[in-house]
């Protein structure tokens, strides 16, 4: 018997969906629509959009049930309101109390009359005014939030501040100064070659800014210009406290969509896709208006600007996942599965979306894509530190005095960031922890903030770069409480897909809410999640949940080694 490894192992689901057209990639959608006409569990009407779509029921239960969007049930007046870290730390989670007050509808349900439903999610990229939540489509932030909901208040959602640290942004150039996009695409797409555009990433040193950091020009030559390659721009921001996809989608789209075709260009590829976050409702419109222009402007279709190059955007919207923005498990959600990870071997740049080679990209990333390929790659790699090139977007919460969005330069220190461009914390609150990329990324404690950003400079703290959201916690919070809140949502977000993740996630919450010291079961459990996990998000936790430990200090003794 010739064994199977992983490059042949059979994914049921996603030859059947084969068979049936792919008619996987359509699913989610067909989902979405049902959700939003019942209030009943996804048990009732799931099967049937299978059955309509030549599925059986459990190809269509699967991701109803794992998507908190299907999952969730809708009355007539759906509320999504953020439980995410910003949100939670502007009023110590109380917004959530006020909500239910106000409307008599607990988090998860429907009232009894079906009027009205409120579901709790993991950031909506208001952290800079929250806490924050969705009525419908329509944002209410700030103090006020509740009475917002209630009617009392107007609908209050300001636009997100942003502001250029480095003297020449090469990502907020539109936002800030209303340069067009489209401007270097034309030219490279009628005069230059995929090696060219390749050339110029690759001197740049470019690195992915999703939270993985991988060389983007390496990544684009794995896929190998192979047939039938596609490039997705992943537009699920998924970690709390980072709204700079949100910002890049909203007010610039053109520059994404730029991006994305360079990147499309360089790996041979005729299809890009944009995966867009459901939380981002005005994000999603704005691409897809952005889409539709681009194509009657002729940079995309079947011959681009008059060339032999044919270019297909698609914008695609999640069904909320956090992990549903792991490569692997994006793609699985883009073919109509649940949104878990992936084993690896093979990586997607040799069998991706419909085993088809995929690259995959955050909003981020391609953004810079355009500056680079206009300006040059050296011009780039002169910017940051030797080590990792170039400039990242910063986003600061509610608790600073001036919270936003920054375009700063790889290396620059936190402190300066933290006291300089955030102001410090508002209101003269005095800092106790502050959080740095994400719940998984790490803490650090107020006279640990002389570290360069860097990916280089915070792992040597135990944290990560991840998207760079800076979250401040100050002292009226209790450690405890602070803790509990990375459990529920370590334990809420995992996939489920390794049982490391899964259980261990639990089981750590359960420690958490305990209030008791783990002891030398935390030990053995940080080492099997560190270890085993199958994808980054359970290998992170451990050293998240340390680093917010030694943040602490004797006032989380035990999480600590």
């Amino acid at each position: 018997m010739v064994p199977v490894g992983p490059a042949d192992r059979f994914d049921a689901f996603r030859a059947l969906a084969g068979r049936q057209g792919r008619a996987g990639a359509r699913l989610i959608e067909s989902l979405a629509e049902a959700r939003a006409t019942t209030s009943d569990g996804p048990e009732v009407w799931a099967p049937s959009v299978g059955a309509r779509a030549g599925l059986p029921g459990a190809a269509a239960l699967g991701p109803a049930s794992y998507y908190s969007d299907l999952a969730a049930p809708h009355g007539r007046r759906h509320v999504r309101v953020c439980a995410a870290t910003a949100c939670f730390a502007a009023r110590a989670g109380r917004h959530l109390v006020d909500v239910e007050d106000e409307l008599g509808v607990t988090p998860g349900t429907t009232s009894p009359n079906g009027d009205v439903s409120v579901q709790t999610v993991r950031c909506l990229g208001y952290c800079y005014t929250g806490p924050a939540a969705l009525d419908g489509d329509v944002p209410c932030t700030g103090p006020g939030l509740a009475a917002q909901l209630a009617g009392r208040e107007p609908p209050r959602a300001p636009a997100i501040p942003a502001s250029d640290d480095t003297g020449d942004p090469v990502l907020l150039g539109g936002v800030l100064a209303g340069e067009p996009a489209w401007q270097t695409w034309p030219a490279t797409v009628t005069a230059a070659s995929p090696h060219d555009v390749c050339r110029e990433v690759a001197v740049s040193g470019l690195r992915g800014r999703g939270g993985a950091g991988f060389r983007v020009a390496a990544k684009w030559e794995a896929a190998g210009g192979a047939p039938g390659t596609v490039v997705v721009a992943n537009g699920d921001e998924g970690d709390p406290g980072s709204y700079a996809d949100r910002l890049l989608m909203e007010a610039d789209p053109g520059r994404v969509l730029e991006g994305l075709a360079l990147a499309c260009f360089a790996c041979g590829a005729g299809r890009g896709v944009v995966l867009v976050r459901s939380e981002y409702p005005a994000a999603l419109a704005r691409m897809r208006e952005a889409v539709r222009q681009a194509y009657a402007e002729g940079h995309l279709g079947p011959s681009v600007h008059g060339t032999a190059t044919g270019l297909d955007i698609q914008v695609v919207e999640g069904a909320g996942s956090y992990v549903a923005g792991e490569e692997t498990a994006l793609i699985a959600g883009l073919e109509g599965g649940r949104g878990c990870a992936r084993s690896r071997p093979p990586y997607p740049t040799e069998r991706g979306l419909w085993d088809a080679p995929t690259v995959v990209n955050n909003v981020e990333t391609l953004a810079a894509v355009p500056w680079i390929v206009r300006r040059g790659g050296a011009a780039y790699a002169r910017r940051g530190t030797p080590a990792e090139a170039g400039t990242k977007l910063v986003c600061l919460s509610e608790r600073f005095a001036r919270p936003g969005c920054h375009e700063v330069e790889i290396g620059t220190p936190i402190r300066r960031i933290v006291t300089d461009l955030g102001g410090g914390l508002r209101d003269g609150a005095e800092l106790a922890v502050l959080q740095v990329g994400g719940p998984l990324g790490g803490f650090l404690a107020p006279d640990a903030l002389d570290v360069p950003l860097s990916e280089e400079g915070l792992s040597a703290r135990g944290a990560a770069l991840g998207h760079a959201g800076l979250v401040a916690f100050d002292r009226r919070m209790a450690p405890q409480e602070v803790l509990r809140h990375v459990w529920e949502f370590a334990a809420a977000e995992s996939c489920g897909a390794c049982s490391p993740c899964r259980v261990g996630t639990r089981r750590g919450l359960e420690w958490a809410s305990a209030g008791a010291p783990p002891g030398l079961e935390w030990e053995r459990l940080s080492r099997v999640l560190v270890e085993a996990s199958l994808c980054a998000f359970g290998r992170r936790i451990p050293p998240a949940v340390r680093s917010l430990a030694r943040a602490y200090g004797d006032r989380l003794a035990g999480w600590a080694p």
